[in-house]
């Protein structure tokens, strides 16, 4: 797969309908790559023009300002916002909903205004506009699919409907956890916390939420975060389900239908 970089179509002359973020997670874990691979796979299948940073692309800073150290946020930030600025980037699409709040709620505040899109709003986008086609049947179908709200993308953004109604194309049977929408429960990797030691207590909320996934008797989880994958996996490891429940992201369970 030929993913192109904006430096090398600038140079060619060309400008790109998108860029895509492709984030600290979806670039070096290997697990948030397949995502990554996913989503371009339905951009080069919708006939999208996009490009990435490659080299010139830096975490926005998210983890930090969380962390609570500001100036790392804003040094990490400003230096993205002068590369947006020299290619004059209008819109950006990302598959992790942390860069997605970073870059359309913190960095305006630094000059930095852009249309952001989560990818799960590009793919309704695209269903929408008859540009994805999904084949019939399919190994989907009839299968129960219960979907985990992120935070950043759920309650902070409030994007509730747009996931469900792309799960609604996959014909899956989906089973909604007792937490979801506006009273979902966190995965633990929210805040910057996935970088630091558990704090004490009797369970970790990855356990609890993995513990709510698997009452449903679900044979899947779909989400939309690379952090939430982490958790979720991680959580169904250590109740030795990983044979029985598999996590995938919203743009793997897509391109897997094309």
């Amino acid at each position: 797969m030929q993913i192109p970089v904006l430096a090398e179509l600038v140079a060619e002359g060309k400008s790109p309908e998108i860029l895509f973020w492709v984030g600290c997670a979806g670039s070096f874990d290997n697990r948030a790559q397949k995502v990554t691979r996913a989503f371009c796979k339905i951009l080069h299948e919708a006939g999208i023009s996009y490009a990435i940073l490659g080299n010139e692309e830096h975490c926005t800073g998210e983890a930090a300002r969380r962390a609570g150290n500001e100036f790392v946020f804003q040094m990490a930030a400003l230096q993205n916002i002068q590369v947006l600025e020299g290619y004059d980037i209008k819109k950006i699409v990302t598959a992790c909903p942390h860069c997605f709040n970073t870059l359309k709620n913190d960095y305006p505040a630094l000059g930095g205004h852009y249309e952001v899109l989560h990818h799960t709003q590009l793919i309704q986008q695209l269903f929408l506009q008859g540009r994805l086609r999904l084949k019939e049947g399919g190994s989907f179908k009839g299968k129960r699919i219960t979907y985990h709200d992120s935070c950043y993308l759920g309650r902070v953004n409030g994007v509730y409907e747009i996931p469900r109604a792309i799960l609604a194309e996959l014909d899956a049977e989906l089973v909604e956890m007792k937490r979801s929408k506006s009273n979902g429960l966190c995965c633990g990797a929210g805040g910057a916390q996935m970088f630091k030691e558990d704090e004490p207590g009797d369970k970790r909320i990855n356990i609890e939420r993995t513990e709510e996934v698997l009452s449903t008797n679900a044979h899947m989880i779909a989400a939309n975060c690379p952090f939430c994958i982490t958790m979720l996996q991680d959580g169904i490891k250590f109740k030795e389900k990983q044979d029985d429940v598999i996590v995938k992201d919203l743009a793997e369970l897509v391109a897997e239908r094309l």
